[in-house]
């Protein structure tokens, strides 16, 4: 296992000075131990931890990430539930909900710990208390086939305009057999809370908003109109490949049947690992073409309400390294992404990659303009708002009702849920 050296003074003064009498062991469950990515860091927190406490030990434990929050609630609700937290981010109201979750407010408080700018952190506040510290967070950019782009003549997107432009140029039946073979993007089409996701790169490039900012639905104003329609042009020209999974999506942008694909910063450890050798040099990663870009947290630590005041310090001090600068900067190095601490992104992380600093920008863009993928006001109801808006724009497509109509169907239907 590596271990890293923190600053004894840094660490002091976000954790407790007082040793515990006797020796601890404190459970921690995740999804993200094996990783190549997430899980030398969390390694690296580990390590720190059981260094800068003697005696107490950390029993981590894998499971899989599509079993992980059935898991987790099975857990809380059988009182059962592991002593650090670690939740998606957009799984954890529920946990909040039935108040299971401690209130890391005057742990902050008394670690003076900053929270200023830390990217995706008010998506921890639930009910006017901080339940979590939000640990990812990132901003979407663009993977672009710049051999397909130059083949049509068309330059890479900027805004929407010039995207549906591109994707009417760059979609093709090359071998005229009356099939398209390219495609001008991809879509998450598919069931799932990521047909949100990906819709709402055209919901907030419109001005709209799933919710107003004080959780109100704001489903039938004019802007979510125009995103609607910009939505389903894309479906209705043929300019996308039908029912994908953002997976499938990704698999044809990196094959060359898919020219364009918006999305998180894994596209490009995706291009790296799958394209192949004749096709991955045309794949650039580039800017969202949509303002702002579609951000989101991802992963948030925490720890259960029930825990003893002895075992809640010995879970903060683990809080504390995972937030700590050090921990942060190491995080923004493994994992080849920013941390959501301010400041943390070194000019080592800099160097790893030519696309780090567009990653970086990404997410500085979506964090600044408070953008996370979590509607506000409809947090418990996130697979079911998503399944719904497929379903009225199935209708729509089908039916062929005008956008203003599905607006105002989805508006009625979000009330009827909150």
């Amino acid at each position: 296992m590596r271990r890293y050296a923190l600053p004894g003074l840094l660490l002091g003064a976000l954790m407790s000075s007082v040793a515990p009498a006797t020796a601890e062991t404190l459970t921690f469950v995740t999804w993200q131990l094996t990783e190549d990515t997430y899980g030398p860091w969390w390694e690296a927190v580990i390590a720190k931890f059981e260094e800068t406490h003697p005696g107490d030990t950390i029993e981590a434990t894998q499971i899989a990430r599509q079993e992980f929050a059935d898991t987790m609630m099975t857990q809380f609700a059988a009182g059962a539930a592991p002593d650090i937290v670690h939740l998606a981010s957009f799984e954890y109201q529920p946990f909040a909900e039935n108040g299971w979750l401690e209130d890391l407010g005057p742990w902050i408080d008394k670690a003076g710990l900053d929270l200023t700018g830390w990217a995706g952190q008010g998506l921890c506040t639930w009910d006017g208390t901080t339940r979590c510290i939000n640990m990812q967070y990132f901003g979407y950019i663009m993977g672009v086939n710049q051999a397909l782009f130059d083949a049509a003549g068309v330059p890479v997107p900027t805004n929407w305009d010039e995207f549906i432009d591109a994707a009417r140029k760059l979609t093709q039946d090359t071998d005229g057999d009356g099939i398209t073979d390219v495609y001008g993007t991809g879509l998450h089409l598919a069931a799932g809370n990521n047909y949100l996701n990906d819709m709402l790169n055209f919901v907030l490039d419109a001005g709209a908003s799933w919710t107003t900012p004080e959780g109100v639905p704001a489903m039938d104003t004019p802007e979510m109109i125009a995103a609607i329609e910009h939505w389903t042009t894309l479906i209705k020209e043929g300019l996308v490949p039908a029912d994908t999974t953002g997976g499938d999506a990704r698999q044809l942008f990196v094959e060359g049947k898919v020219a364009m694909r918006i999305e998180n910063p894994g596209l490009a450890g995706v291009i790296e690992t799958t394209a192949s050798d004749e096709i991955k040099p045309s794949l650039k990663l580039v800017p969202s073409p949509f303002d702002p870009p579609v951000g989101g947290a991802s992963a948030v630590l925490t720890m259960p309400d029930e825990l003893s005041d002895e075992k809640k310090q010995l879970v903060w001090d683990f809080i504390a390294i995972a937030a700590s600068q050090e921990m942060q900067e190491l995080f923004s190095e493994i994992v080849g992404a920013p941390a959501p601490r301010p400041g943390s992104v070194t000019q080592t992380a800099l160097d790893s990659s030519p696309e780090y600093s567009l990653v970086v920008d990404a997410m500085n863009q979506a964090a600044a303009a408070g953008v996370d993928r979590v509607p506000v006001g409809l947090e418990t109801h996130y697979n079911e708002i998503a399944a719904i808006v497929r379903e009225e724009i199935q209708r729509m497509l089908i039916e062929d009702r005008s956008a203003a109509d599905t607006a105002a169907t989805l508006q009625e239907r979000f009330l009827a849920v909150q």
